[in-house]
């Protein structure tokens, strides 16, 4: 590992740490509301105070910090494949949302502590760093926090970013502001980019190596769809004719329902399957859809869609791959309104055919190449969303195709796994100096 330039704090960065100081009294008030919201877990809110519910493991401790369901699927894949190929390694996650924080204890390998992140305080950020110790700190994709870097690297802690990505949007806010892009960005030893464009921006920003992987995104395995109750969902699925708006963002309901009145009159059986993005609004989207008339039923009230029944409302955490397994035909959220998209890898491997709205830039060389390909297909309203996904829910060989075609453009994505892997082996010990910890 080679040393780098880095730079002071400058005048930006010394106000923003004070700033986050003299904010920490109103951190309980701003945590208590959230919580209000469904955006904290009451009992585990002294974690965002640095406080740790869970005891430092001995030995060589790697620590990822994924925000979001997005970035834990990315982490995930690398976690597990270190745990699998080397116990002695210990292994800590962080995250943000109450939503990544299930996803991670359904998922995560037996014995892999997961904790929340906390606010950016230096106090805070400082506690956690006494408590556990990390070895090796990795964030995800776009996770740049001033305090928790500059804590971080301030005990010559090895600090790495995977799976980055910057939007061009940001990538200018950013380099209009050097002095508090340049001492956060050359605290990296390493910035493994999702492609050469956004490792070229990195190393503008002051990164000194960053280098090109891939998404691994294209490597994850898909979200499991062997769940109970699946049994149970198929069964009252079965004779219907079913399409799916997943991951499906606020605004982007009006669109769905549009299309499914425009569906319904060509299909009388229709059911449309809606899992939106964050689950809490649920009872929200299922008010305002029988509001116009239609019938809805919830999957967190323990319902079944029955034969009556428009569209059920599935907002539940870690689901999401039932119903791209159940759904030959999904619409991929976030891209009908102005929110970047989601991921189209998930609903490809699991044997969907994909839509999308035209806002995909934060998975723009995923959506690029399937566009290209014809292994997805791109819609702006409700109207062109009924249609297209009419379409394809008749013509099951057009279907086919555009499945087939997704698949093999995905295929040819993969190999980030095991780049990311190569590399982190430079910053773990050398399996030969570390005994198996019991």
């Amino acid at each position: 590992m080679t040393k780098h330039l880095t730079y002071k704090p400058g005048l930006m960065i010394k106000a923003y740490r004070v700033l986050t100081r003299l904010a920490a009294p109103f951190a309980p008030i701003i945590l208590a509301w959230r919580t209000r919201r469904g955006k904290e877990e009451r009992d585990r809110r002294p974690e965002r105070y640095g406080f740790a519910s869970a005891s430092r493991p001995t030995g060589f401790l790697a620590w990822f910090h994924a925000a979001s369901v997005g970035e834990a699927n990315a982490a995930l894949p690398v976690i597990e494949a270190i745990a699998a190929e080397r116990p002695e390694i210990r292994l800590l996650l962080t995250t943000a949302t109450v939503t990544s924080a299930r996803l991670a204890r359904t998922r995560m390998p037996k014995g892999v502590p997961h904790q929340y992140v906390p606010l950016d305080n230096q106090v805070f950020v400082r506690r956690f760093l006494r408590h556990w110790r990390p070895d090796l700190a990795v964030l995800v994709e776009s996770e740049i926090w001033p305090n928790l870097v500059l804590e971080t690297k301030a005990l010559n802690i090895p600090l790495l970013l995977i799976n980055g990505r910057m939007s061009a949007s940001t990538f200018k806010r950013w380099r209009r502001r050097p002095g508090l892009s340049r001492p956060l960005f050359s605290a990296f030893d390493l910035v493994l980019a999702q492609n050469d464009r956004l490792a070229e921006r990195f190393t503008q920003l002051g990164v000194s190596r960053a280098l090109d992987v891939g998404n691994l995104k294209a490597d994850a395995p898909p979200p499991p769809t062997d769940l109970p109750g699946r049994r149970k969902l198929a069964a009252a699925l079965a004779g219907r004719t079913v399409w799916l708006a997943a991951s499906t963002h606020q605004g982007e309901d009006e669109f769905v329902m549009a299309a499914h009145l425009r569906m319904k009159a060509a299909r009388p059986d229709l059911l449309t399957l809606i899992v939106p993005r964050h689950p809490e609004r649920g009872p929200l989207i299922a008010e305002q859809l029988r509001a116009q008339g239609l019938k809805v039923a919830l999957r967190s009230d323990a319902e079944l869609p029955e034969t009556e029944t428009d569209i059920y409302v599935a907002d539940t955490i870690g689901e999401i791959g039932l119903f791209y397994a159940l759904a030959p035909v999904a619409f991929v959220g976030g891209s009908l309104v102005d929110r970047g998209g989601q991921n189209p890898v998930e609903p490809i491997k699991l044997g969907a055919a994909v839509l999308t709205g035209p806002n995909w830039h934060n998975f723009r060389d995923a959506y690029r190449e399937l566009l290209r390909a014809g292994g997805c297909k791109q819609v702006r309203d409700g109207p062109g969303l009924a249609d297209a996904a009419l379409r394809l829910l008749e013509d099951a060989n057009a279907r086919k195709t555009m499945t087939e075609r997704a698949h093999h453009t995905i295929a040819a994505m993969g190999g980030a796994l095991p780049r990311t892997l190569a590399e982190l082996e430079h910053y773990l010990p050398p399996k030969t100096t570390l005994k198996h910890a019991s």
